[in-house]
């Protein structure tokens, strides 16, 4: 019995957290360092969710554990979730793979959104939806 993956990955229950979507976007991460100095890498995204990415840095540039990022898309992507698309995401350094466990490979990041949820709401909203629309009585 043959079934279609993309089937499964295109139906979410409401409420349910969608699938992370596997995406190779080169992305840019700026960050402060201990002394305050402006830091910043250009990583590619692999996988994607709506709370949360992991990104693969070729530079050793060091992002220490719960470090908080500024995690912005080079070009936009159809993948991406719309919350990360144009816009700068600020982000928590949730995991960091060192090479040292992955041999040959860059450093990976995982990185976990941190959105208010008024703005989660207002992302999940309808586009002809407006705050500032007039509610029928």
């Amino acid at each position: 019995m043959r079934s279609s993956v993309s089937s499964h990955v295109n139906h979410v229950p409401h409420g349910v957290t969608p699938p992370a979507q596997l995406t190779a976007v080169p992305a840019r991460l700026t960050w402060k360092d201990a002394s305050g100095a402006v830091r910043f890498a250009s990583v590619t995204t692999r996988d994607v969710s709506e709370s949360g990415a992991f990104v693969e840095c070729g530079s050793q540039a060091p992002i220490p554990l719960f470090r908080l990022v500024h995690l912005q898309l080079e070009t936009p992507s159809p993948l991406a979730p719309a919350s990360l698309n144009g816009t700068r995401l600020l982000a928590a350094v949730w995991r960091v793979e060192s090479p040292a466990t992955r041999l040959g490979a860059p450093c990976g990041y995982a990185l976990r959104f941190l959105v208010e949820p008024s703005q989660a709401a207002a992302a999940a909203a309808p586009r002809y939806a407006s705050p500032t629309m007039a509610v029928a009585s």
